[in-house]
């Protein structure tokens, strides 16, 4: 069995904090050196123990808290930790705590990174055949904690996973002229990456497994308290593709030109009123 490279003990889930940060300093010139924004894949990851309680867990998996179905971003479904099974939610707080805060920090170069206690968005992501996520850039805003998002971690599930199965990881620069990268959803593979308005990924291609598997994902996001109000916030900003059949998110583009010429009073205001009708 290979040594993972962040070998948390699979019953504590705990690692020394000095061993986390001689591990993100060990990647630091690789993450920060990657283009068209900074990027790193790394296999093995966890520990094969961590690997098996979580997917001993994924098959008593509760009612997801978020479903999607729409052009962009279709049978996807999100499971928040606080309602998974015991094991799979102590990882998650796991790798909220500091000793994986140190190891992302000397990795980035990001320093005084926050985890999100409320895991918005974040959990575990499953995307069934046929499914897709767009390419995109991510929201940039914690609204309850007023907090800018700065980083994802991404760890996969799947076993026995090829690339002609669909669903691989897509790095775009940030004209959406080429892919830069892309990665297979493998078993106990990380892809750690930084955000921003223009650091456009997803994958796109739908998932297609011969068996009908979903795939399986961990997600966490992490943040700095440098937001100010020099910032404009938005929400998830989704890029067709060059050439594909990848539809434009029109009411996104719609709340961004209204918020472009409207006064902020009568932008609230007009946004509120359409939110209602679900316009």
């Amino acid at each position: 069995m290979a040594t993972p490279i962040y070998p948390i003990d699979p019953d504590s889930l705990l690692l020394q904090t000095s061993q986390a940060k001689e591990i993100g300093t060990k990647y630091a010139d690789e993450y920060q050196s990657a283009g068209p924004y900074n990027h790193i894949c790394i296999d093995n990851f966890l520990p094969e123990q961590v690997l098996e309680g979580i997917r001993g867990d994924l098959k008593e998996m509760p009612t997801p808290e978020d479903a999607f179905s729409r052009a962009q971003e279709n049978l996807k479904y999100s499971f928040i930790p606080e309602r998974l099974p015991a094991y799979t939610k102590n990882l998650f707080y796991a790798l909220n705590s500091r000793p994986f805060l140190q190891f992302l920090e000397n990795m980035t170069g990001i320093p005084g990174l926050i985890p999100d206690p409320y895991f918005l968005g974040a959990g575990i992501h499953k995307t069934l055949n046929g499914g897709h996520l767009d390419i995109h850039a991510d929201f940039n805003l914690h609204k309850p904690m007023g907090i800018e998002r700065r980083l994802n971690v991404l760890i996969y599930l799947n076993q026995d996973w090829r690339e002609e199965y669909g669903g691989s990881f897509e790095v775009w620069n940030m004209d959406m002229t080429k892919k830069e990268a892309s990665f297979v959803p493998l078993y106990n593979r990380m892809v750690c990456f930084s955000t921003g308005s223009d650091t456009f990924h997803g994958n796109p291609e739908p998932v297609n497994h011969p068996d009908g598997k979903p795939r399986e994902s961990i997600a966490l996001y992490y943040y700095t308290a440098t937001w100010d109000a020099t910032r404009k916030e938005h929400t998830t900003l989704f890029k067709p593709r060059p050439g594909s059949k990848d539809q434009k998110d029109w009411k996104v583009a719609r709340a961004a030109f209204m918020q472009d010429i409207l006064p902020p009073a009568i932008y609230r205001r007009v946004a509120g009123r359409l939110h209602r009708i679900g316009f």
